[in-house]
C-alpha cells in the first residue's frame, strides 16, 4: 500500500448529522474506500487510479439546500489507515451492558465486550441506528434462535446476537470490504456460530430464520421486505433501522402487506428502529 497514491477529499459539513452519514454512504457507492470523521465533517479517500474529475457529480447531497457542504482535495501517499481511525474511534457503552471498543482499548467492566476493528466498515455502535439495534438485541430473547444480520457491516450485531444466546447466525453484506471485515471481527470475538457471506437478498433463497436484523437504508429495506418475510419463521421477529421517523408510515405499510405487525419503536434523534412480529 505504501506505493499507492490516494486522492483525499476534506469535506466541511453543516450541520454534521445526518448529512455526514448520507455523504459517506453516497461516496462509498462512488468508489471512495476509507473515511475519517472529524468535528467538522469527514475526510474521504479514493485510489488515484479509480478517481476522475467528475467523481462527485452523482453525490446528490452536495446539491441539497438542507446542508452546507464545502470541500477541497489533494493527492496523498503512504497513508497509515490504522493510525487515522485509531485517532477517531472511541469506545461506547450501550445501556450499561454492552461496550463496543477497538482492540487497543482497555477491557471494560460490562456484561458484553465487543471488540470491533471497523476500518472502513459501518457498524461501531456510534451511529444512532446501530446503537438502537443493539438496544433491541438486549431487550429481546435471542436464546437458541436462528438469526440473519442483513447488511452486517462490521458484523457487530451478529456478534452481540451470538453473545446473548443465538445459536445459528448468518451475516451478509454486499460490500467486499464489509464481508472481509466481518470475518475478522467474528474471529476476533471468538464467535463459533456465525457464517459470513458476501452478496444480497439472492442469497436468502430457501432459507428461514427466527429473527432477521436489517440495518440498511429506507429504499433497500422497502425493496427487500418481501424477501425477508419469505424467510421469517412463524412467530419470528424482524428488526429494521437505517431511516428517519418520517419514514415509519412507508415502512409499516410495506410490512403490513405481508401481515407483519409493528410491535416496538426505538428512537434516537431523527433516526428510528422498528420491531415487527410475524
Amino acid at each position: 500500500m505504501s506505493n499507492t497514491v490516494y486522492i483525499g477529499y476534506d469535506f466541511k459539513v453543516e450541520p454534521l448529522q445526518p448529512a455526514t452519514e448520507i455523504l459517506i454512504a453516497e461516496l462509498g457507492y462512488a468508489g471512495f474506500e476509507s473515511f475519517v470523521e472529524s468535528a467538522e465533517g469527514v475526510t474521504a479517500y479514493i485510489q488515484k487510479e479509480d478517481w476522475n474529475a467528475f467523481i462527485l457529480e452523482d453525490i446528490h447531497i452536495l446539491n441539497s439546500d438542507e446542508f452546507k457542504i464545502t470541500y477541497d482535495f489533494n493527492e496523498i501517499e503512504q497513508t497509515n489507515w490504522n493510525a487515522e481511525w485509531e485517532k477517531n474511534f472511541k469506545p461506547i457503552v450501550v445501556d450499561g451492558l454492552v461496550t463496543v471498543r477497538a482492540p487497543f482499548h482497555d477491557e471494560p467492566d460490562t456484561k458484553y465486550d465487543l471488540i470491533i476493528e471497523p476500518k472502513m466498515s459501518f457498524g461501531t455502535g456510534h451511529h444512532e441506528t446501530t446503537h438502537m439495534m443493539i438496544q433491541h438485541i438486549l431487550k429481546n430473547d435471542f436464546k437458541s434462535k436462528s438469526v440473519l444480520d442483513m447488511g452486517c457491516g462490521t458484523g457487530v450485531l451478529a456478534i452481540l446476537a451470538e453473545k446473548v444466546g443465538a445459536t445459528q447466525l448468518e451475516a451478509i453484506d454486499i460490500d467486499n470490504w464489509c464481508y472481509l471485515n466481518s470475518l475478522e471481527n467474528v474471529e476476533r470475538n471468538n464467535c463459533k456460530h456465525i457464517s459470513v457471506y458476501e452478496g444480497d437478498v439472492k442469497l436468502l433463497e430457501g432459507k428461514h430464520y427466527d429473527t432477521i436484523i436489517a440495518n440498511i437504508n429506507r429504499n433497500i429495506l422497502l425493496a427487500d421486505i418481501s424477501k425477508y418475510t419469505e424467510c421469517l419463521n412463524e412467530g419470528g421477529s424482524l428488526f429494521l433501522s437505517g431511516f428517519y421517523e418520517e419514514d415509519i408510515p412507508l415502512i409499516e405499510a410495506e410490512c403490513n402487506k405481508y401481515m407483519l405487525k409493528l410491535d416496538e419503536i426505538i428512537q434516537r434523534g431523527k433516526w428510528v428502529s422498528l420491531k415487527f412480529l410475524n
